[in-house]
């Protein structure tokens, strides 16, 4: 036999520990996880993409991310977006029950992970980074795509890489969309969303095909490359742009292909219906002939976004009804429209509107060789826009009194034919046969009707026409592709209404995150509520569809659930009952407050949802709920040692005083009460519920109300009394909520049985008996973390802020100061509302008052 030679067998050998390197490199396995103080990442297996921690620019805090290996500083995925780490000690791994865990080892937390699914992980979880960026958890033994149990394409970041999906998966509630960086050094969710939509206009585009889906299951968009060769992205901006990138090799850095949008006019309806649109003109907006701003005072102030009316309605079958000329324009949005693509004349198709008292426009649908067929719209004439070059003519619905001042019209352009695009086909063919699996030809185009897959673009894209079966009418739905467009407050994206079923299209779209009008009959607020809006879909998914499960509470605006959105992250949804007209205006008030207010002793408002006939607000989940689930419960309040006990009165203080002093307006929140205390992981106080909350502007201090609301033991005398509020009335309810942290027991209830003393006149009697120490709670006084002359202090400061009179109460920046230093602190006076029967008169007072002021 003959030998082997050496040189061959280490070759082999060294080929082969290359093979088993590179199927590690890309792989997490539950024994095998990445740390990041080691330097270890994940990169694909074709030397693609690379996964591990990161930095963004000059911040020190680390994140989980997807990069180009071209080009490090690309980052085009990440995991912990909003909970970054401090420092170098986290780690990724993936468990038995095929779940992303990112660690931090520090503290043993879980600082992120995957979502649950419902498929079994098998004996083999593996987490692998693919050639084309995604992260995929799946099985390794079973390598089937619907074996999938998380895949980091599911939720994208910022950018959109080929063969990504943008749009929902109809089975399990999945909405995949595109949220911008909150700064370019921040990965933080920012203010612009990108989304699917389903209107728009098409741009062929040769460097890559866009693919749509619409079916029983799925409904989404993926553009491919043609050449895969090259690198290509697509990125939503922090300042709401997006842009289209490729790679070139040649001078190692990003190519910028396109921009969207280039001007405000290629903004979706930037100037509301009946307007055209031109860059070169101030202001941009002008009303068609014979309309009129449907609001002066916002269209005089540059908000054009409500459009032109009519200002002499048509004539209709009168015959008095005729037809402007405009010149040179890009058509309107044609989700409205139909079409006729026979070889009909303009004049037949003037007749063809005539008939039809609903129809507003119509145009030719191929302008080539002096145009043929019938484009008609039968709604709001929306997103005109006045182009330099390569627009067509559009023939406006006007009643006779506007024809005889058509010498006022726009300026005629002259038309292109050659380079027009029409709203319903392209001319490029090269463009649709190399989008097809077979050339399309021209014949089978013109014959054919487009169904809800039959015409797509992608901005800066090209179509996807597919031939179906004729029909025998002869004015087909007309479909519409892409433009740059600002998502809608409410959206029925799935709707089966006639107007709005024809297609559902693919769009990285432009949305400017905005909860602008909870209430839609009250047009008189000027309040600029700007928050993310989330989808009622997405919210009945984590919250299974409202169960009663995940309830967490009620009140007189309706119910709280707590939910899990699809990337894992918890969440309480607000719900406004429908019946409740005083929790409209309650939650209306909430979103004016809390949108502008950030502190961190302030609950967070993530969001909004108005949709249909729901109105919800979502905030952070805090897992510990509320502070009278603590303090009132005989095991809880075990935990709640003096240090911890401590922490939470200065962080409500801290709270109260950005409200009152800090923070824009002057807030009195005017319902402090224990439950409305959120308590986060680590138990850091956050005040919440701001739907009685009320603001003063300038150096206003004080008001008064009809209407007296709040929670009987936590109001004021003033307030409860005679609807005085200020400042002072929020220090009281403080003052309550110390005295009830140190002692464990609740203000309303007889503390004192033969006096009938209620908290505070219990208090305020071992105050002056010189026994103080016996307001403590018991368990506080068996800790060894109880600092007695702290506790006594904080006894001495609630006493202070519940005195009868408001003057005599400390603002709340004194009441901080005393809580933090060794000031010397004034004796205190005697308590309002000390006992149960002041508490139950004024109770019956303000009954009477109540149904006094309802009778007058």
């Amino acid at each position: 036999m003959k030998a082997v030679p050496p040189l061959f067998v280490y070759s082999f050998l060294f080929s082969s520990l290359l093979r088993i390197t590179s199927t590690t490199l890309d792989t997490i396995t539950p024994s095998h996880p990445i740390r990041d103080d080691h330097g270890e990442t994940l990169v694909s297996a074709g030397g693609t993409f690379e996964l591990g921690f990161f930095s963004p620019g000059i911040l020190k805090n680390r994140f989980v991310g997807i990069w180009y290996v071209i080009s490090k500083v690309t980052v085009v995925w990440v995991a912990n977006r909003e909970t970054p780490l401090e420092n170098h000690s986290g780690v990724l791994k993936v468990t038995d029950n095929g779940i992303l865990v990112l660690v931090d080892t520090t503290n043993n937390t879980t600082i992120w992970s995957s979502s649950n699914t419902s498929r079994t992980a098998g004996n083999h979880p593996t987490a692998q980074l693919f050639d084309s960026g995604n992260l995929v958890v799946k099985d390794k033994i079973i390598d089937q795509p619907d074996k999938i149990l998380w895949q980091s394409f599911d939720y994208p970041c910022d950018t959109l890489l080929p063969d990504m999906k943008v749009g929902w998966d109809l089975a399990t509630g999945l909405d995949r969309y595109l949220t911008s960086w909150k700064s370019t050094e921040d990965p933080a969710h920012g203010e612009f969303i990108g989304k699917l939509d389903r209107r728009g206009l098409p741009q062929p585009n040769p460097y890559y095909k866009v693919e749509f889906v619409l079916n029983e299951t799925d409904v989404y968009k993926v553009y491919k490359l043609l050449n895969k060769s090259i690198f290509s992205r697509y990125v939503l901006n922090p300042s709401g742009i997006g842009q289209q990138f490729r790679w070139k090799d040649h001078t190692q850095s990003w190519e910028r292909l396109s921009t969207f949008p280039v001007d405000q006019c290629e903004n979706y309806a930037t100037c509301g219906a009946y307007t055209s649109c031109n860059i070169n003109r101030f202001p941009i907006c002008e009303c068609l002939k014979g309309f009129i701003p449907k609001s002066p005072k916002s269209w005089n102030s540059t908000d054009w976004s409500d459009g032109c009316v009519r200002g002499i309605p048509l004539g209709c079958n009168d015959g008095l009804d005729g037809f402007l000329t405009y010149e040179g324009v890009k058509l309107p949005d044609t989700s409205s429209s139909r079409f006729d693509r026979n070889m009909m004349s303009l004049k037949e198709c003037e007749e063809w509107c005539l008939k039809n008292c609903s129809c507003t426009a119509y145009a030719n649908l191929d302008i080539r060789n002096g145009g043929t067929g019938c484009l008609l719209w039968f709604a709001e004439l929306v997103d005109m826009v006045e182009v330099a070059a390569g627009g067509q003519d559009l023939y406006v619905r006007v009643p006779t009194p506007v024809l005889e001042k058509r010498g006022a019209m726009l300026s005629p352009r002259p038309a292109t034919p050659s380079t027009a695009i029409t709203a319903a086909q392209t001319t490029v063919q090269d463009s649709l046969d190399c989008m097809l699996p077979g050339p399309l030809s021209r014949n089978n185009f013109e014959s054919a009707n487009l169904s809800p897959s039959g015409l797509l673009g992608f901005s800066a894209g090209s179509f996807v026409a597919t031939p179906t079966s004729n029909s025998s009418n002869s004015l087909s739905p007309f479909v519409t592709s892409v433009r740059w467009t600002p998502l809608p407050l409410s959206r029925d994206l799935l709707s089966t209404e006639p107007s709005s079923s024809h297609l559902l299209l693919a769009v990285a779209d432009r949305t400017r995150k905005r909860c602008q009008d909870i209430d839609n009959n009250n047009e008189g607020t000027n309040e600029d509520m700007e928050l993310p809006i989330f989808d009622l879909a997405a919210i009945a998914n984590a919250t299974d569809n409202f169960s009663s499960s995940n309830k967490l509470g009620e009140g007189g605006f309706g119910s709280v659930y707590k939910g899990t959105l699809l990337g894992g992250q918890e969440i309480a949804v607000k719900r406004l009952s429908k019946n409740s007209g005083q929790g409209l205006n309650e939650l209306k008030n909430e979103v004016i407050l809390i949108a502008k207010l950030q502190h961190r002793n302030l609950v967070k408002l993530l969001g909004c949802c108005i949709q249909e006939s729901e109105k919800l607000l979502i905030y952070e989940y805090m897992p510990n709920k509320s502070l009278d689930s603590f303090i009132f419960d005989q095991t809880k309040s075990r935990l709640l040692d003096w240090r911890m006990r401590n922490k939470i009165i200065g962080g409500i203080a801290r709270g109260l005083l950005y409200l009152h002093e800090d923070s824009r307006l002057r807030i009195i929140h005017r319902d402090l009460k224990t439950s409305n205390i959120l308590l986060d992981n680590s138990m850091t106080p956050k005040i919440s519920d701001f739907g009685l909350a009320k603001t003063f502007g300038g150096d206003q201090t004080e008001a008064n109300t009809n209407r007296i609301v709040g929670t009987l033991g936590y109001m004021s005398p003033e307030y409860a009394g005679y609807g005085e509020f200020s400042v002072k009335s929020d220090v009281f309810s403080f003052g309550v909520l110390v005295l009830e942290i140190v002692s464990g027991k609740k203000n309303k209830g007889s503390c004192d049985s033969s006096q009938r003393l209620n908290l505070l006149g219990h208090a305020w009697r071992l105050w002056i008996e010189d026994k103080p120490m016996e307001l403590i709670d018991e368990f506080l006084s068996l800790g060894d973390s109880c600092t007695l002359s702290e506790v006594l202090r904080c006894i001495h400061i609630g006493l202070l802020c519940v005195q009868q009179r408001p003057e005599d109460r400390p603002n709340m920046s004194l009441v901080v100061l005393m809580l933090s230093s060794e000031i010397s602190l004034p004796n205190p006076g005697q308590p309002g509302f000390y006992t149960e029967k002041a508490l139950l008169e004024e109770d019956c007072s303000s009954k009477s008052l109540k149904r006094l002021q309802q009778m007058k």
